[in-house]
């Protein structure tokens, strides 16, 4: 079921209260996906949310990820945690160490009430069925990729060289933000969020141009 669109003065508490209410979406687990650009502040938002929904667990999609499979981990994915989560098992995955390129030893994944997904390629076609809700990150490419850039210095500028090239083909061939449901805007204090593209609205969730942006700090 989807969320109506949250009202002025909404804190991020508030939006985590709405999460809460949704139906679950991979067996008992109300999956929510936070995707964006890289650079765009996905980890920062998805940890702050976290904390509102009682320390909720976060799969960081770089974990998923690999230098060798920069977005073709949607089987990895899907085998060792959408397929256990469903089943309302916990989930163990390996998390890739970016350094030493190479798989570490697994990790658990709880299967709790709300897990946040953050990452780009969060919304991707493959994982939207099992996501009770997706939100994008609003911010432009290019001002995400210079924010990353700067984060990652220098000694990363060959692989972000190889990275905007693999992040462009991707959303061209399963773009993320045409199905979201809400997007986020990183404000100079706290968030906005407004209704997404993907937004259905129905006959008992009206949307109206009086429906603001909320504030969520």
């Amino acid at each position: 079921m989807p969320l109506p669109p949250t009202g002025q003065g909404t804190t991020i508490h508030d939006l985590a209260s709405r999460l809460r209410r949704l139906s679950p979406s991979c067996g008992p687990v109300r999956l929510i996906g936070v995707d964006g650009h890289a650079g765009s502040g996905k980890s920062t938002f998805a940890g702050q949310l976290a904390r509102a929904l009682d320390d909720a667990p976060v799969l960081h999609l770089d974990d998923i990820a690999s230098h060798d499979e920069l977005f073709a981990w949607t089987g990895r994915l899907l085998t060792q945690v959408i397929e256990p989560l469903s089943r309302g098992e916990t989930a163990h995955y390996a998390p890739y160490d970016w350094l030493a390129r190479h798989f570490g030893p697994p990790h658990a994944l709880p299967c709790a009430p709300v897990i946040l997904v953050e990452g780009v390629g969060a919304g991707r076609r493959a994982l939207r069925p099992h996501l009770a809700h997706l939100l994008w990150m609003e911010l432009e490419h290019e001002d995400s990729w210079t924010r990353g850039r700067l984060r990652d210095g220098a000694e990363q500028r060959d692989f972000w060289a190889g990275w905007v090239q693999a992040e462009q083909q991707h959303f061209a061939e399963d773009p993320s933000k045409p199905f979201a449901d809400l997007l986020v805007r990183q404000c100079e204090k706290g968030y906005e969020v407004l209704p997404g593209p993907g937004w259905t609205v129905g006959p008992d969730q009206p949307l109206t141009h009086g429906d603001g942006p909320s504030a969520v700090c």
